[in-house]
């Protein structure tokens, strides 16, 4: 049986952090909605987005370590502006 990446558990976890962002990020003052919001939830989406490339990747180490680091490197982000 082969393994689809969502069904990894980072990318599940991931995903469902991106959902609630974008829930709680609703709240987030008018004033903001072209800023931080816009920045907190792409960011968020680019953990998934990397997790999935990474997965499609995984024959190649290099370029699977590259996109983990990319996902590791969105995720901070994402931190930095909540």
């Amino acid at each position: 049986m082969i393994m689809k990446f969502q069904e990894l558990l980072a990318y599940k976890k991931s995903f469902s952090l991106v959902m609630n962002i974008f829930e709680i990020s609703k709240g987030f003052p008018i004033e903001e909605q072209f800023s931080l919001t816009s920045q907190v939830r792409r960011s968020s989406r680019a953990v998934s987005a990397a997790i999935a490339e990474a997965y499609g990747k995984r024959k190649y180490p290099k370029h699977f370590q590259n996109k983990l680091t990319d996902a590791d490197s969105e995720n901070l982000e994402t931190q930095t502006w909540i």
